[in-house]
């Protein structure tokens, strides 16, 4: 039987992190983590680390060769070309990640890979089915500047970093809403997995 890869995906602050915690305490599902593989890529001495300091220098660097990714944050989301480059860095290294953890655990039927950018670094080949965690972009916009004690515009910058929220939902196989609490947010992913997708 073939392997059900759920490739969970949102907005920043959508609620990405809750789902992907329900969906590994609840049901007992592995998760793969992009950003987890995203970290690791830029960790100190590796390629990724090196490259990017090479590039930025101080503007980047904390103490002993760690990156300071606030700052970098703060680097690529305010400007486009900066972000393109630093993407096209790290998505290779997020996707051989992915291939390798797969190959390695091929025999688990059901996977989930947590992917912020699945629609936009073109890796839903890698799912049999795609999960969108939705709220309203209102919604979105106070969960982020709360989470992160961002401005508006800091805010602002982030959300249009990434596909808008609209554009996403016409992609997804499933879309769960996250505009109530976490119990409505577990009533939502239980019924997807029992639902499943038709091949």
């Amino acid at each position: 039987m073939a392997q059900r890869r759920i490739g969970l995906t949102g907005g920043i602050a959508t609620g990405k992190s809750t789902a992907s915690q329900l969906l590994e305490q609840r049901h007992g599902l592995p998760l793969l983590d992009a950003d987890v593989f995203a970290r690791q890529a830029l960790e100190p001495e590796s390629p990724g680390s090196e490259a990017v300091l090479q590039r930025y220098g101080e503007q980047v660097a904390a103490k002993s060769g760690v990156i300071d990714r606030r700052a970098l944050g703060t680097l690529v989301f305010n400007d486009p070309a900066e972000r393109h480059w630093l993407e096209q860095l790290v998505h290779p290294l997020v996707r051989q990640r992915f291939d390798a953890e797969l190959a390695r655990l091929a025999a688990i039927p059901t996977m989930v890979l947590v992917i912020p950018l699945l629609f936009e670094a073109g890796l839903t080949d890698l799912c049999t089915e795609t999960w969108l965690v939705d709220c309203d972009e209102s919604q979105q916009l106070q969960r982020l500047m709360q989470r992160d004690r961002l401005s508006i515009d800091a805010a602002l910058a982030r959300t249009a970093a990434q596909w808008p929220l609209a554009r996403k939902r016409t992609l997804a196989d499933v879309v769960i809403s996250n505009r109530s609490d976490n119990e409505c947010l577990a009533q939502q992913l239980a019924l997807a997995l029992e639902q499943g997708i038709n091949p």
